[in-house]
């Protein structure tokens, strides 16, 4: 286990694991659904993949919004490859601003959540579908995340050659 967690690194930590243990215990709150797990090696392997779904939810939905409104303004990719090899700074501040948006989007995710369990009151229907929604959900969440980063996976190259 200690080998383990010795090769999760410290952006795996604030941007995935942090974010899928404070969810887990926020959500269980709103919920009532226990989702702290007492076995330590399945608990990690849950919060880290809430904290995936809670970083790419902050990537396709919080990003775009926050960019849209003029919240926040990108430099060119171009550019950040280009100082980010001159500047290695560049690298930490990139993953502490990330860790920043997956917890505006942790929060954001469970005011949604707030927001299900009083739909799913007045309409207990949506009781049954809990599963088929989440799972199609996450589909194409994760389907928009292949996307985006197969994007920056050619930018990045372009930006290179």
């Amino acid at each position: 286990m200690n080998e383990l967690l010795n090769k999760i690194s410290s952006y795996n930590v604030f941007n995935y694991l942090l974010p899928g243990i404070i969810f887990a215990i926020l959500a269980g709150e709103t919920i009532h659904y226990p989702l702290v797990r007492s076995d330590i090696f399945t608990g990690v392997f849950m919060y880290y993949f809430l904290g995936l779904v809670v970083s790419r939810f902050g990537s396709l939905i919080i990003e775009p919004l926050l960019k849209r409104l003029s919240f926040v303004k990108f430099a060119n990719y171009k550019d950040f490859v280009d100082a980010a090899q001159k500047d290695s700074k560049i690298e930490v501040l990139s993953e502490v601003n990330n860790a920043y948006r997956t917890l505006a989007s942790l929060f954001g995710l469970m005011l949604l959540l707030k927001l299900y369990m009083k739909l799913e009151g007045r309409f207990p229907c949506l009781k049954e579908w809990d599963a088929t929604i989440l799972a199609v959900l996450l589909l194409i969440m994760f389907l928009f995340s292949y996307r985006k980063q197969t994007s920056y996976i050619a930018k990045r190259i372009k930006a290179n050659g």
